[in-house]
């Protein structure tokens, strides 16, 4: 039988470094789990019980295509509350996780052949997905001067149909202030480009609140999720923000691929809407996760680090250590049972010199894990 090329997609590496922890756990070993960006708590309390209830009261059966409209309403009171922004719940698109989000939007702003610039380093699905729907992946080197956000200057001899950015940013946790993000907005306002912001992220930050898109404009593309702040990432439930003269568009399209969201993982999101105080729970230990991270990791010889503004991730430059992150990281797993993830899922360029560490588990397995690590590094 034969294959498209739309199914020759580059793995996700971090899946296979997922993989191989689980294979040396069977063998009787402990890992630590630095690799994957994946909260260590459960749905919140009240999520859970939510969807107990739920299923003891009523069956669960499609929801229309564009999500409960409680849901979609308490969404969009979230941007009341987080941002200060008015949005109309009809412009909110429930979609099964941010990567449904990304197909809908992809699908619904782009034809085959289209060119949506990304920074690099960055998430490494955005481009297997386009890959996938033919659409171009155009890559942009992005700067540490500019903690490895685009600028208008790295974008300025790029030909492109739609720019997709993140704030805060998978691998690097950094965040665009509201003057940076303004001026992406509008230049792909001046080049009549679709703006899409990656917001998965937003509610895990640290000194400072993360900017929406939808503070600066109303013609953008917001895609989100219950994964990361909301704890649910199996759950696989997220949502779309998108231009009212846009969202039959969406419509349509999710009604063909989807359906719908998971109606018991919508009834859950609606719930932890409301579970904020075990959320901010949540966040306490991410903080101090943080703090431990910026102190031991150079201690154990990853000293060329930048703190992270949110997200979960520390990206480090090892290239005083190695020119072969993914050999690297083997080691690392092998020798001190500690898995992290080898820059190159997130940029094929300069990737074999960079790692990332993630610290969304609990406190105890970030010291252990960091012990593990200055104890092997010492004697390497």
């Amino acid at each position: 039988m034969r294959n498209s090329r739309r199914g020759a997609v580059d793995p996700f590496i971090v899946m296979d470094v997922m993989e191989a922890a689980r294979q040396a756990e069977e063998t009787g070993r402990r890992i630590i789990h630095m690799e994957v960006g994946q909260p260590g708590t459960p749905a919140p309390q009240a999520a859970r019980e939510a969807l107990q209830k739920c299923m003891q009261e009523q069956s669960l059966g499609y929801t229309v295509a564009l999500g409960l409209p409680a849901l979609r309403a308490r969404i969009a009171q979230l941007y009341g509350t987080w941002y200060d922004v008015d949005l109309d719940p009809k412009r909110v698109v429930v979609t099964p996780g941010s990567s449904g989000g990304f197909l809908l939007s992809f699908a619904a702003f782009f034809d085959a052949g289209d060119r949506i610039a990304l920074g690099a380093p960055g998430y490494p699905s955005y481009r297997q997905i386009m890959h996938a729907m033919d659409i171009e992946a155009v890559e942009v080197q992005t700067s540490a001067t500019n903690r490895y956000q685009p600028t208008p200057q790295d974008l300025g001899q790029v030909q492109f149909d739609g720019l997709m950015v993140a704030s805060p940013a998978n691998p690097t946790g950094t965040m665009l202030g509201k003057g940076a993000l303004g001026a992406l907005i509008d230049l792909c306002d001046d080049r009549n480009a679709t703006f899409l912001s990656d917001e998965i992220y937003h509610g895990v930050e640290y000194e400072q609140k993360a900017v929406t898109a939808l503070q600066l404009s109303d013609d953008v593309v917001v895609i989100n999720s219950f994964s990361k702040y909301f704890s649910m990432t199996g759950w696989r439930v997220g949502w779309l923000v998108v231009p009212e003269r846009q969202v039959r568009q969406v419509e349509r399209l999710a009604q063909n691929m989807f359906i719908c969201s998971s109606h018991a993982s919508q009834i859950a999101a609606l719930a932890a809407l409301d579970a904020i105080p075990e959320l901010e729970a949540n966040m306490a230990v991410y903080h101090r996760n943080r703090a431990l991270m910026l102190e031991g990791l150079p201690k154990a010889g990853f000293d060329r680090i930048a703190p992270p503004d949110g997200a979960f991730y520390v990206y480090a430059d090892v290239s005083a250590l190695t020119d072969d992150s993914r050999m690297f990281c083997h080691e690392l797993l092998q020798n001190a049972g500690v898995a992290v993830t080898p820059g190159l899922d997130f940029d094929p360029v300069r990737g074999h010199q960079t790692i990332r560490f993630s610290y969304a588990r609990s406190t105890e397995d970030i010291e252990e894990g960091l012990l593990r690590l200055a104890a092997y590094m010492a004697q390497r």
